[in-house]
């Protein structure tokens, strides 16, 4: 594995010591909870079932034997694992990067505990480095586009790609993300927006942090 792959490995690991048996989880999506499947795969404990965030995270379940089920079946959920693109010190991430970031958030919101597993390149002052993605209707990309050029962004269509839900990201680059919470609502009111990857009225309550020194674990 790579030095990167190590650290992502490690907060999998992590994130695995959360876990408990006989009730449902939540996974997300992305290359550091690809690490934490491979551990539900090696350890194979006896779940409920899982709730997936992302037809690929689906896929890569299955082939590791572990059930999924529907989020309308599990209900709330005890935990959710899933990573980040960047997260601030008060917990509040963006997340997109792979795309999934609506059902990201819907499971997220319907979890008691959302975990988050980063390595220490992930960690920012500011949030807004990342390109913020907006999951958008495709009929209303020029419109979104515009309203957010408007609240300081500068967004990029995505190019050939199409979300699991059948609809279009704007990746906005060039923010300043001094209110997370404030810019989240304002992006998710207009008109066309499915969801943002501003994850802040809805932060994560744990975030293991893998880094040369181990992993750090910081709780809200």
């Amino acid at each position: 594995m790579t030095d990167q792959d190590t650290l992502k490995r490690r907060a999998a690991e992590a994130a695995y010591e959360y876990v408990a048996e006989g009730e449902y989880l939540g996974v997300g999506t992305g290359s550091t909870v690809n690490h934490f499947i491979d551990v539900l795969a090696e350890r194979q404990p006896e779940l409920a079932g899982c709730v997936s965030s992302s037809e690929a995270t689906t896929t890569r379940l299955k082939a590791a034997g572990l059930d999924v089920v529907d989020l309308n079946t599990a209900g709330d959920l005890p935990l959710y694992v899933d990573g980040a693109d960047e997260s601030n010190d008060h917990l509040e991430l963006i997340k997109g990067g792979g795309g999934a970031l609506t059902r990201e958030k819907v499971i997220a919101s319907a979890s008691r505990r959302f975990v988050c597993v980063v390595d220490e390149s992930k960690r920012v002052g500011l949030l807004g480095r990342f390109p913020l993605p907006v999951e958008v209707i495709p009929m209303a990309r020029s419109f979104v586009a515009r309203r957010l050029v408007k609240l300081g962004g500068e967004p990029e269509l995505r190019e050939g790609f199409t979300s699991d839900n059948g609809n279009v990201i704007l990746d906005v680059h060039n923010l300043e993300i001094l209110n997370p919470i404030e810019l989240e609502d304002a992006i998710n009111a207009i008109p066309g927006v499915v969801t943002v990857g501003l994850f802040a009225r809805r932060p994560a309550d744990v975030l293991l942090v893998a880094g040369a020194g181990g992993v750090e674990k910081i709780e809200r």
